[in-house]
């Protein structure tokens, strides 16, 4: 490296920062006459020409506790540098970069956006969802509700009926369907991300180079650009991201003047956007997080500065956490209050939740509930388990496998009302005779339960589960409602005596088989296709287990009077955390599926393999442009050895300008801060055990794009003070043109991934992709 690496002065001010370059009046500070030695050290003579400057000045009194106060001078000249650059208002540079992202981001985002005009890979699930909304009628999620109804309100505002079924990919969405507004709402939140990126780089680095690279990363991002385009949860969360990043960078900004209306107003957004990103997914925990680290770091700086009293202090932490943790906790709980007054219509996510939960839902049986208030031998009921997210007892005519013998049966646990949930109450020893009289089922009772469908009775043997071994298997064993002694169980509520009687919805019991002593249980085991991906059923021996509770949903009886009554009717606070245990069930049970697409961590920074889209003659392929990919790839590396040249030399004791020493400082504490996010978005995926897609890594892609642009105008700012002065303006010139021509080119050859691919496959001649499948794992 030249020597001229330890004598920056102005020049690179004028050459990342300024309009005008001028090469000799700027770059002159570089010259060999401004360099000195000093006890075998080189150091920039203009740093002793300040301080013989100083000590003259101070003799006239121009001078005041080592500040200068002279007009004109070397220093000042670089103060008024500072305070430009901090005002980006008196950047025309800065403004008219940001302009032209984001027209830019909006014509990419927004061209030909009703293409293809079928549904595209998870419309399917997001787009039926905003149509529930528009009908109110309520469903389960894995994800918060923010997202799904802002889809639902763009489609509503832009004359969407929400009548569209969205069944599965690939099905037209015709003429008379108005789709395009919700794409576009998503496509708006998609082109946001450029010019929030360029300008929350911009407050990191204060570089308007490195700013323009960080937009211009994300902008040709061809991933990026396809999430933005489909009606997606994606494009939302993602947009709230950056939203809370770019608001708590600018919230720190006005350090230097605490509690003002800006301040003020700034640290509110931050704590706004931060509901809003969790609203989305859960993944938007994660920027919560980051935001912690910084808040946390920020109050250890305001503690030491010693000016700051006690009260102060306290000032400081009290603003923070009622903005930071009070306002996002209230904004969460708002969304989930909108949420459940909405969607007041029963809907197919009904099972999912308690029957107290269902009762207040229009439509559903339980809704102002009329039916018989106990259970009596002869009536048909259905049993829901009792825990959070239980599902009911189920049952079909499939029988178990022969790997699963004896081949009877099956009997599976399903999160959804069905006709096959239904089952008959009778004695163990006879059946209820037409006209008998009700006999109330009560606790201690033995009885039999006939499936309704099949006509085959709940039955249990000594044979292991089929997933969970340490269990004994669950069937539907007999004919017409005849079997054998093996379908006897005993009725048990824990803590009542034996002679209890059974209340519709609220008693809680289990059924133990009479021999084997074992009771009907749940897990969250998804069985195999076999199985129909239904929860498997088992029966436990171990009658503690909580999984093993029950109780009756609905009963219907003709015999016996119906009873008026209400349910004990939850209190938001109750639905509010029994929503979350449902999504929390729903998203620990997402497991990879046999022959579903998915992929691991290790593959999403190389950019190893895609997700398909759309198919037929309009494809769509979900995949990162790979030279951007590699490219962050390359400058997170590069960042970490410049690093460690930059600390050892530093340790050593080489010594650098004051300009370049806070430019320098400047640029790494950017790059770590954005490492830290890039890290924080992408490291927890790692022990996951739910199934994940190359989706999940976006939040984290543009954290790396921006620490990329901070790198890039590192590296070239480096180089051009390491060269002769007369060379920095062309190198500057060809490195930036090197960069810009590179991202460009590699959108041009890969943009039909996102705007739609026809033709020939990749890997045959002619295909408009040919030659471009540079990785084999790529279904281009």
């Amino acid at each position: 490296m030249d020597k001229k690496y330890f004598k920056h002065g102005k020049a690179f001010k004028t050459v990342v920062d300024d309009d005008n370059v001028k090469p000799v009046e700027d770059l002159s500070c570089l010259t060999k006459e401004n360099v000195g030695v000093r006890n075998g050290v080189e150091f920039d003579r203009s740093e002793e020409v300040d301080s013989e400057m100083k000590n003259e000045l101070s003799k006239d009194g121009d001078f005041k506790n080592g500040t200068k106060l002279k007009e004109g001078t070397r220093t000042k000249k670089f103060e008024c540098q500072e305070t430009t650059l901090r005002n980006p208002s008196n950047t025309r540079t800065y403004w008219a970069a940001l302009l032209l992202l984001t027209i830019l981001s909006l014509v990419t985002r927004l061209h030909n956006i009703q293409l293809p005009k079928h549904v595209c890979w998870d419309e399917t699930h997001f787009g039926k969802m905003g149509s529930w909304y528009i009908r109110r009628t309520f469903f389960f999620d894995v994800h918060p509700p923010l997202g799904k109804m802002l889809i639902g309100l763009a489609g509503y505002l832009t004359g969407y009926d929400g009548m569209y079924p969205f069944e599965k990919p690939g099905d037209e969405y015709g003429d008379d369907v108005n789709y395009v507004g919700m794409r576009i709402f998503c496509g708006l939140l998609g082109a946001a991300l450029v010019p929030l990126c360029y300008m929350s780089t911009w407050l990191l680095s204060q570089s308007t180079l490195a700013a323009f690279f960080s937009g211009l990363l994300v902008l040709l991002e061809t991933g990026t650009l396809a999430l933005s385009r489909h009606i997606l949860l994606d494009p939302i969360l993602l947009f709230f991201i950056m939203l809370s990043t770019y608001s708590v960078l600018k919230f720190l900004s006005y350090k230097d003047d605490p509690f003002s209306l800006q301040w003020a107003c700034w640290l509110c957004l931050t704590g706004m956007s931060l509901s809003a990103a969790i609203g989305v997914k859960f993944v938007g925990l994660f920027v919560i997080l980051l935001v912690g680290v910084t808040t946390i770091l920020d109050l250890w700086r305001l503690l030491g500065i010693k000016s700051n009293t006690m009260v102060d202090l306290a000032k400081h932490f009290l603003a923070r956490a009622m903005c930071l943790i009070g306002l996002p906790v209230v904004m969460y709980m708002v969304i989930f209050f909108i949420h459940f007054i909405v969607l007041n219509e029963s809907g197919n996510g009904d099972g999912f939740y308690s029957s107290a939960f269902q009762s207040q839902l229009k439509g559903n049986k339980l809704y102002n509930v009329s039916m018989p208030a106990s259970v009596a031998f002869g009536s048909v009921v259905t049993l829901k388990q009792r825990r959070t997210g239980g599902a009911y007892l189920h049952s079909h005519w499939h029988l178990y496998p022969e790997e699963h013998p004896p081949r009877q049966q099956q009997i599976t646990s399903y999160t959804h009302k069905d006709e096959n949930n239904k089952w008959r109450v009778k004695p163990s020893d006879h059946d209820v005779m037409e006209g008998e009289e009700p006999q109330i089922v009560r606790s201690g009772d033995l009885v039999r339960l006939e499936h309704i469908g099949t006509r085959r009775n709940l039955h249990s043997h000594r044979e292991p589960a089929p997933l969970t071994k340490h269990h004994f298997q669950l069937s539907a064993y007999g004919s017409n409602g005849t079997g054998d002694s093996n379908d006897i169980w005993v009725i048990d509520i824990p803590g009542s005596p034996v002679g209890t009687p059974i209340r519709t919805a609220k008693s809680k019991f289990r059924l133990i088989h009479y021999y084997v002593r074992c009771a009907v249980c749940s897990g969250d085991k998804k069985l195999p296709k076999w199985g129909w991906e239904q929860l498997e059923a088992t029966c436990n021996p171990n009658l503690k287990d909580t999984n093993t509770l029950y109780s009756v949903e609905e009963v219907e009886d003709s015999r016996m009077p119906n009873s008026s009554f209400e349910l004990y009717s939850p209190s938001f606070w109750e639905k509010f955390l029994e929503s979350h245990a449902v999504m929390t069930q729903g998203n620990s049970n997402l497991k990879p599926k046999q022959g579903e697409i998915s992929s691991q961590p290790w593959q999403w920074p190389i950019d190893y393999k895609g997700q398909i889209f759309s198919g037929k003659t309009h494809r769509v392929y979900l995949l990162g442009n790979p030279v951007i990919f590699w490219v962050c790839l390359a400058a997170t590396g590069l960042f970490l050895v410049v690093y460690l040249v930059a600390s050892v030399r530093r340790q050593r004791g080489v010594r650098y300008t004051e300009v370049w020493r806070d430019y320098q400082d400047r640029m790494f504490v950017a790059c770590w801060w954005l490492m830290l996010g890039w890290a924080m978005h992408y490291l927890p995926f790692w022990p996951m055990t739910r199934i994940l897609y190359f989706h999940h890594y976006f939040p984290a892609l543009l954290f790396s794009a921006m620490m990329t642009g901070v790198t890039l105008d590192f590296l070239i700012t480096l180089l051009c003070v390491s060269v002769p002065e007369s060379l920095t303006v062309t190198i500057f010139h060809t490195c930036f043109g090197l960069v810009l021509s590179s991202i460009l080119y590699s959108f041009y050859l890969f943009h039909p991934m996102v705007y739609g691919m026809s033709g020939p496959m990749a890997t045959e001649e002619g295909s408009q992709m040919h030659g471009l499948r540079w990785l084999s794992s790529w279904d281009l």
